[in-house]
């Protein structure tokens, strides 16, 4: 597991009839404010900020075809060449991040061939490089820039 310390987040919140909206700032849209949602902006918060990811680089929750079905990855980030470099499935901290979650993350994978697999709940990260076909623990994400 990593430990991952994340800056503080400095969201924009804001309620509406009794549900809570979180802005993103990538997008530059309002959110409905789900656990997941929290998990996925902090990952992100932590990518760009502390890891300098580039914001350019990270897409959301976009459209996967996984044979007839339509899915959508959490986080994908590209590399400088905007190829697909690393994928992460979030989840809800209540949620256990166990085979079935990487597995799922696999699934998306065969769709969108990346080098890192990331799967995280807030508490709790794992993740992975793949290395000659196989899957391999890492203690911490990797830095940017990716020199390639």
């Amino acid at each position: 597991m990593l430990l991952i310390q994340y800056p503080e987040p400095g969201f924009r919140i804001r309620e509406e009839n009794g549900r809570s909206f979180i802005f993103d700032d990538l997008r530059k849209k309002w959110l409905l404010l789900t656990p997941e949602e929290w998990v996925r902006r902090n990952l992100i918060n932590y990518l760009v900020k502390v890891k300098q990811y580039p914001a350019t680089l990270v897409a959301q929750e976009k459209m996967l075809k996984l044979g007839e079905l339509n899915k959508r990855f959490d986080i994908l980030v590209y590399d400088e060449q905007h190829r697909p470099w690393m994928m992460v499935e979030c989840k809800a901290s209540t949620v256990p991040l166990n085979e079935k979650v990487l597995q799922q993350l696999l699934r998306y994978h065969i769709s969108i061939p990346v080098g890192y697999l990331v799967i995280g709940n807030g508490p709790s990260t794992y993740a992975w490089e793949k290395k000659e076909g196989r899957l391999v623990p890492l203690d911490q994400l990797p830095d940017w820039p990716v020199i390639l």
